[in-house]
């Protein structure tokens, strides 16, 4: 080494002070050389996660380096997952040995099995969740609109997550759910068309939010939350521009439903003499982006609307709201359909009787249920409270040590007794008498339909 050497080497140590010192294992990479010179096959590098699993589980695998996996990654969790399945495909072709000193040796066959299988899964789930980020934007609105989509792996919420309203589900099932999972059967003619617009309707609390969004579950559809404080803007004509951004981004990423909460704060009388002009022209270009003279028919764009006073709302909006269906308050069998998919997994007592709780419950909605459930389920946790405070107390006086806290195996089972006493504290939110019921049930019997209408028979005497 000359001094010119000398001074760059040590010029670089003074820049970097912290050296690290990396050492491979030169082994296993000369034993994959052919030869003097050659480098390493890059299908061996897919290989490594594998190899090292094979070795923690005390496995080996004969003909590994034949497999070829150039085009797929493998990472530390899924290698783990391919042996799993490469094991359980290895004991149904071959007989499990019984020596344990013995290592067990996988047949490359098994290992492609794995391989396919996680091949498989990962083709299955690029093909049904489209990636957001992939999503082309045109402008700034359409961008920040992005941010309130849910992709309908990411809601949670199922049809089996309901309890009753099963006529609801069942339309819902008709009109969202099959066009948008079998669309090759609405293709021909136009009376065939998939439905543009669903109202749910009814008292608070009985589960309207709650069927949205597992429709977008169930029908795999993306899930647009619009509210005002998404569309409106302080600067004068872009509360337009975002209204129209909502059904063009609706559109690049169908199928989608556009889900508006309280739709009669949004979309009310347009002849309102207090309302403002900007108001109005945003419900012009919502309806208009919605059913004009631009949109498709073709398009799997869903606009589900749900509201408390839907006598509220615009008579033009009510048209593009061609099938409208109340959510009513639950009777005692569906009450007891309610309480048992709540208290599901719940310890209960062998004497709990749903029945009993749904005669006592009238009047109750979805969530009212909900809240006496919680309520009663505090009841067993205070107990324990105010056990563990005497014997503190009685500990404390006796001069011994404290006692052991309760865990959660202390917490006895739900009986009767808990959901009397939560009775008498939560009663329902929703009077069956009220004038809005009255009204609700009234425009129910002059818009409404589906399912949860009960069509009447007309008398000769009117």
């Amino acid at each position: 080494m000359d001094l010119d050497d000398s001074w760059r080497k040590w010029i670089l140590c003074e820049l970097h002070m912290t050296q690290v010192v990396v050492r491979f294992c030169l082994n296993f990479w000369w034993s994959q050389t052919k030869g003097p010179g050659e480098f390493v096959d890059n299908s061996m590098l897919y290989l490594f996660p594998l190899i090292s699993v094979l070795g923690r589980c005390g496995m080996e695998c004969e003909g590994l380096e034949t497999l070829c996996i150039k085009d797929q990654t493998i990472t530390n969790e899924s290698a783990e997952k391919v042996v799993g399945w490469a094991l359980s495909h290895h004991l149904m072709q071959n007989s499990v040995n019984a020596d344990a000193d013995v290592k067990l040796v996988l047949s490359s066959e098994s290992i492609q099995y794995g391989i396919g299988i996680l091949h498989a899964i990962q083709n299955e789930s690029k093909s049904l969740k489209k990636s957001l980020k992939d999503v082309m934007t045109e402008n700034e609105f359409e961008k920040r609109l992005l941010t309130d989509v849910i992709p309908p792996n990411d809601i949670g919420v199922t049809f089996d997550d309901i309890g009753a309203l099963e006529n609801v589900k069942d339309t819902l099932k008709e009109l969202v759910m099959l066009p948008l999972q079998r669309p090759e059967l609405f293709c021909k003619g136009q009376l065939t068309k998939p439905c543009k617009g669903i109202l749910l309707f009814g008292p608070p609390g009985t589960g309207k939010t709650m069927l949205a969004k597992a429709v977008a579950t169930e029908a795999g559809a993306n899930f647009i939350n619009i509210s005002m404080s998404s569309i409106t803007s302080k600067w004068f004509g872009e509360g337009e521009k975002y209204v129209k951004a909502v059904f063009s981004l609706a559109s690049k990423i169908a199928p989608s439903v556009v889900f508006v909460d309280e739709v009669d704060s949004m979309l009310g009388r347009r002849e309102n003499p207090g309302e403002h002009e900007a108001m109005r022209k945003m419900k012009n270009e919502f309806m208009v982006n919605w059913d004009g003279l631009r949109t498709k028919d073709t398009e799997r764009v869903l606009v589900l609307a749900a509201t408390n006073r839907p006598f509220d709302l615009d008579e033009a909006v009510i048209r593009r709201l061609p099938r409208r269906l109340m959510v009513n308050l639950p009777d005692a069998p569906n009450r007891a359909k309610i309480l048992k998919v709540i208290l599901a997994k719940e310890d209960l007592s062998p004497d709990f009787d749903f029945d009993a709780i749904a005669g006592m419950t009238d009047g109750y909605s979805g969530s009212d249920l909900k809240n006496l459930c919680v309520a009663a389920a505090h009841r067993p946790i205070k107990e324990i409270l105010e056990k563990e405070k005497k014997e503190q107390a009685a500990a404390l006086a006796e001069g011994k040590p404290a006692p052991a806290l309760s865990g959660s195996a202390d917490i006895r089972p739900l009986n009767m007794v808990d959901f009397k006493d939560a009775h008498e504290r939560v009663c329902a939110s929703v009077s069956s008498e009220s004038v809005n019921m009255t009204e609700l049930l009234q425009w129910n019997e002059l818009y409404g339909e589906g399912g949860s209408r009960r069509k009447k028979a007309l008398s000769y005497f009117m």
